[in-house]
């Protein structure tokens, strides 16, 4: 008989057992998941952490999970300087995009300030404030190499 259970956190052991079959079937269709978290760490001068953008790359793509400006240091450029750290640091390393998803209430025109495409809005037609923006930006690297298996 078999069972289904919400927990909180895999094991160890489940973790490893799960990423390497999807790996071996990724990689058998020529792919390679490429898959990373990273948090880029925005401190200021007496090094207090005031902004975290939390990211991580799968496939040919860089997802951005989040990001955090301290609300005593918003309306500073400094999310602004978040994402172009993250851009600068994989122009020209073979990516295809940047992806993101935002609430209406968070900051769609914000994104799109700082040169994302909104591709489509799913609406929350109960809290409009909810309803979810999904945006793209597009490195203009000649090559994609990323999320091919070498």
């Amino acid at each position: 008989m078999i069972s289904i259970k919400f927990v909180d956190q895999i094991s160890e052991e489940t973790e490893t057992k799960m990423r390497d079959d999807l790996v071996a079937y990724e990689s058998s269709h020529g792919i390679d998941v490429n898959y990373k978290r990273f948090s880029l760490v925005l401190n200021n001068e007496q090094n207090e952490t005031i902004g975290v953008l939390n990211a991580y790359t799968a496939f040919s793509e860089i997802y951005i999970d989040d990001m955090w400006v301290d609300s005593k240091h918003r309306h500073q450029g400094l999310g602004k300087k978040l994402i172009e750290t993250l851009e600068n640091h994989f122009q020209g390393k073979g990516f295809n995009n940047i992806n993101l998803c935002t609430n209406q209430f968070n900051a769609p025109e914000f994104y799109k300030k700082c040169g994302f495409t909104a591709e489509f809005t799913r609406k929350n037609l109960k809290n409009p404030k909810l309803s979810k923006t999904f945006l793209v930006k597009y490195f203009d690297d000649e090559i994609q190499i990323q999320g091919i298996a070498q």
